[in-house]
C-alpha cells in the first residue's frame, strides 16, 4: 500500500481486503471535507498498525487500543519507520475498557475489525464504539460471516464442519473452532439497533480470494487485477455478499 502525494488518497494493491480500503478511503475524504480538519481515528484491536499507520500517513491522528503489548510495540516501530510516530498513540486495553479510555463523542472514525467475534459481550462493545463517535462520525465494523465459512468448509470437503457452522446458534464448527462466534447481516444489525445509527454501507469481503491457491494469481498481475475487480463487484451484490468470508458494515452517528 502506498500514498498518492498529490491527492492524499490511498493507492491500493490488489487483495481480498481492498474493498475495505476503498470504503475507508472515501469515508476519510468525506469526513475531512465536512470538518475541514484532520481527523481523530480510533482503531479498536488494531494490533500492529496495518490500518493505523497508512491512515496516519494521510495526516490523521490515530489511537490504537489493543490488549497485546507485543502488537503495540510492533505498531510503534512501524509508526517510527513511517515517520508518523507523533500521530499514532498505542494504548493497551480491550473493548471492555473503551468507555474508560476514550471520551464519548470524541472520534470521527472508529475501526472495529475482527473484534466482535471474540469479546464477551458483542453488543456492549458495538454500542461503546458508537458512543465514542462525534455526530456524523463513522464506525467501520468487520466481522467473520457464517455462510462464507460454510462455503469454505464445504468446498474443502469438510462437510460435517460445514453443517455444524450452518446450524450452530453462534456459527461455530465445533469445540475446536478458534472463533467464539460468527455473524450474518441480521445478527450484526441487531447489535446496533439500540444505538439508533444510520447504515451507510454493507459489503461482503473476500468472496473468492480465500478459496483460491495463491499461486493462481501471485505470478500473474493481470489475474490479480481481475480478481480485485471481481471482489469489488461481488462486495456490493447482496446475492453474493452474504457468502463472503467477512461482512463489512459502516454506520454513521446521528
Amino acid at each position: 500500500m502506498t500514498l498518492d502525494g498529490l491527492s492524499g488518497r490511498l493507492i491500493l494493491r490488489p487483495g481480498g481486503t481492498a474493498v475495505v480500503w476503498d470504503l475507508l478511503d472515501s469515508l476519510l475524504l468525506e469526513r475531512r471535507a465536512v470538518t475541514g480538519r484532520d481527523l481523530d481515528v480510533l482503531d479498536l484491536g488494531g494490533g500492529t498498525g496495518g490500518f493505523a499507520v497508512p491512515i496516519a500517513r494521510l495526516g490523521h491522528r490515530v489511537t490504537v487500543i489493543d490488549p497485546s503489548p507485543d502488537a503495540l510495540a510492533a505498531l510503534q516501530r512501524r509508526a517510527n519507520e513511517a515517520g508518523v510516530a507523533d500521530l499514532v498513540q498505542a494504548v493497551q486495553g480491550d473493548a471492555a475498557d473503551l468507555g474508560r479510555l476514550v471520551a464519548p463523542g470524541s472520534v470521527d472514525l472508529v475501526l472495529c475489525h475482527g473484534v466482535l467475534e471474540h469479546v464477551d459481550d458483542p453488543q456492549a462493545a458495538a454500542l461503546a464504539v458508537v458512543q465514542a463517535l462525534r455526530s456524523g462520525g463513522f464506525a467501520s465494523l468487520l466481522v467473520a460471516q457464517r455462510l462464507g465459512a460454510v462455503l469454505a468448509r464445504a468446498l474443502a470437503g469438510r462437510f460435517t464442519e460445514a453443517q455444524r457452522l450452518l446450524t450452530d446458534p453462534a456459527g461455530r464448527s465445533g469445540d475446536a473452532d478458534p472463533l467464539p462466534r460468527r455473524f450474518d447481516q441480521a445478527t450484526l444489525l441487531e447489535l446496533l439497533e439500540p444505538a439508533g445509527v444510520s447504515v451507510r454501507e454493507i459489503h461482503g469481503v473476500r468472496l473468492v480470494t480465500d478459496l483460491l491457491p495463491g499461486a493462481l494469481v501471485d505470478a500473474d498481475p493481470a489475474a490479480a487485477e481481475a480478481l480485485l475487480d471481481l471482489e469489488r463487484a461481488a462486495a456490493v451484490d447482496p446475492r453474493l455478499a452474504a457468502l463472503a468470508a467477512q461482512l463489512h458494515l459502516v454506520v454513521q452517528a446521528r
